[in-house]
């Protein structure tokens, strides 16, 4: 099997942070380097964008150019997550190691998107940006969203169930047209059965 650029998608609470992480653990088992990422990333324009999520910074009070700021935003940070030569997913990728990341282009199309406007701008923002090997799409409704993330002590701004049911009929409208590989899972069920699911995916297409 090469080295794979593995891409979780999902709307908030869809467990993608979860599975990544037992994807790494099953390659690891398997005596392959697997490396997690995720964007926004953790270098310098990812931690401002992270910073706005939290509204610890403070950009324009009007939802939509601020979903237009964070288009141009996610890209300058994916173009850093991808080539930067310290931590790059392509510079992973040369150090033999498979890239298991959380959130790629397809998150800004989601999140960002409100009117065909809205989408050629950020398709076009984002048009040069490879497609990974394969997308993992787990998908659950908005209001289990909303339940699994009422725990956590910092809500970021997109975390309500009015945007996460905006942002998942925009997933499905995307994987519908899109013409790379990608797996949707039903993210319902418990995280060992979506594990065996992408696994066995995995298993079946790469092996």
């Amino acid at each position: 099997m090469k080295n794979l650029f593995i891409v979780f998608e999902g709307i908030d609470g869809s467990g993608t942070s979860t599975q990544a992480a037992l994807l790494k653990d099953y390659f690891t088992a398997k005596g392959r380097g697997a490396v997690l990422t995720c964007e926004p990333s953790n270098g310098p324009i990812g931690n401002l964008i992270r910073q706005a999520m939290k509204k610890r910074v403070l950009f324009v009070n009007d939802t939509q150019k601020f979903d237009e700021q964070m288009a141009y935003l996610f890209a300058a940070d994916r173009h850093d997550h991808l080539y930067n030569e310290v931590d790059g997913v392509y510079k992973l990728l040369k150090d033999n190691l498979t890239v298991i990341g959380t959130r790629y282009y397809f998150s800004s199309l989601a999140y960002n998107w409100h009117t065909p406007e809205d989408r050629e701008f950020i398709s076009r923002l984002n048009q040069k940006f490879p497609n990974p090997d394969l997308v993992v799409y787990i998908d659950i409704p908005a209001e289990l969203g909303v339940t699994r993330i009422g725990d956590r002590s910092v809500k970021e701004i997109y975390e309500n169930q009015e945007k996460l049911a905006k942002v998942r009929k925009n997933y499905q409208e995307i994987f519908s047209n899109y013409d790379g590989l990608v797996f949707q899972v039903d993210g319902t069920q418990d995280k060992e059965t979506v594990r065996e699911k992408i696994v066995t995916f995995i298993e079946e297409n790469f092996d």
